[in-house]
């Protein structure tokens, strides 16, 4: 995940934004850094993902079949 500077950059910059505007160079590097966040969000969420099992009431495994696959490939999960 991100440093705890740059998640308290990104909300010092949100602020801003909203009361006294950002500079061009500002506005950039908002951009650039929730792009950075949001992509290891993605890689997180996906992570979790691939590591979850799905049972139905009787305990029998259901897991979808694109998760399945996708944990034997160990690739990006998409649906």
């Amino acid at each position: 995940m991100l440093s705890q500077e740059k998640i308290a950059r990104i909300n010092e910059l949100a602020h801003r934004s909203k009361t006294t505007g950002l500079t061009e160079q500002e506005e950039e590097e908002q951009h650039e850094l929730r792009n950075e966040y949001l992509s290891k969000f993605r890689s997180s969420f996906k992570s979790q993902l691939q590591s979850v099992k799905v049972v139905d009431p009787k305990g029998d495994d259901v897991t979808p079949n694109t998760l399945e696959k996708a944990k034997r490939n160990n690739s990006n999960f998409r649906q």
